[in-house]
């Protein structure tokens, strides 16, 4: 009995002591919400709205990096690389299930090196031209192309990226040949295409619209399934005349695989929270991103719909990361 008055203490001293990290309080300092595109771009403004709600609900800084470079790669291996203890954490597109089918060999697996947290929004792609180029429909652009293969050219946000395999479909669907021309994220694609170095581009509507707006940029279509309200003049790209070009970009958090379910929950929870802030709603809508606020389940069972969906698309477009 005295044995095991005089041990009971010390095992609950040493159970203390071996308490996972899942069990101290989250976050225990600023969180790193890695980006890797540069800033401007739709990931990009998505992170940045996001972020000081993740840290008003949650109590630290979450602090955007940016991280362009490798078809949003370096980003990627990054996060996948770090401890997962959701002090760093990963926002992106479709670009991360592209890009398993893209390239031959990565440091990492989409499926197998993260765990989905929440999918925060949610939008289309737009065709957009530069102003000066004679082509005020996508069937006029479609018969520029045809008539001079090769003149053509569009930018993107780089290898792999949505815009890319958008205008990858685009040259599928309609039989036609458009030089690629990647640039290291999309405000520089767009600043290119606004400066008459490439002829069109696809973009997404947070990226776009005020370039629209201000007449710098004609927008001919969206990939949408449905036109979007902060663009309803805009036909969708099946209106156009164009089928099988349904592309809807979704801004999704992630984490290393391995960090612990409570810290998972606990992000999901917040970031589901903060697309139902009405202050927020309504500067996304006004981005034109539809607010989501998925489960990490629903993000996981996308996820995985993702890299099968664009393994087909690589496949039959022939893109490459070369």
């Amino acid at each position: 009995m005295m044995l095991r008055i005089a041990t009971f203490p010390f095992f609950l001293l040493c159970a203390a002591l071996a308490l996972p990290a899942a069990a101290q309080p989250y976050p225990a300092k600023p969180v790193r919400v890695i980006v890797g595109f540069t800033p401007g771009g739709g990931v990009d403004i998505n992170a940045r709205m996001l972020a000081p709600k993740l840290a008003e609900y949650l109590g630290q800084a979450f602090v955007v990096e940016n991280r362009p470079g490798a078809g949003t790669n370096i980003a990627n291996e990054l996060v996948a690389k770090s401890p997962p203890d959701g002090h760093t954490l990963l926002c992106t597109t479709p670009a991360l299930a592209i890009n398993m089918a893209l390239y031959s060999k990565l440091p990492f697996d989409a499926l197998r090196d993260f765990v989905p947290i929440s999918v925060f929004s949610e939008s289309p792609n737009v065709l957009v031209v530069n102003a000066k180029l004679p082509a005020a429909s996508v069937k006029e652009l479609i018969e520029m192309a045809r008539k001079a293969p090769g003149k053509l050219n569009y930018s993107s946000a780089g290898v792999g990226t949505t815009q890319h395999l958008s205008a990858e479909l685009l040259k599928l669907r309609t039989r036609t040949y458009v030089v690629h021309i990647p640039y290291k994220g999309t405000s520089p694609s767009l600043t290119g295409l606004i400066a008459g170095e490439v002829d069109l581009s696809f973009a997404n509507i947070p990226a776009i619209q005020a370039h629209v707006k201000s007449g710098r940029l004609r927008a001919l279509a969206t990939t949408g399934a449905r036109r979007d309200p902060q663009l309803p003049e805009v036909p969708t790209m099946k209106e156009a005349g164009v089928e099988g070009l349904d592309v809807t970009v979704w801004y999704g958090l992630l984490a290393p695989a391995g960090t612990p379910r409570e810290i998972v929950q606990a992000l999901a929870a917040a970031t589901a929270r903060a697309t139902r802030d009405v202050e927020l709603r309504k500067r996304m809508l006004e981005q034109g991103a539809d607010p989501v606020g998925s489960s990490p389940e629903e993000f996981g069972k996308l996820l995985r719909e993702e890299v099968a969906r664009w393994a087909e698309v690589v496949k039959v477009s022939g893109a490459t990361a070369n």
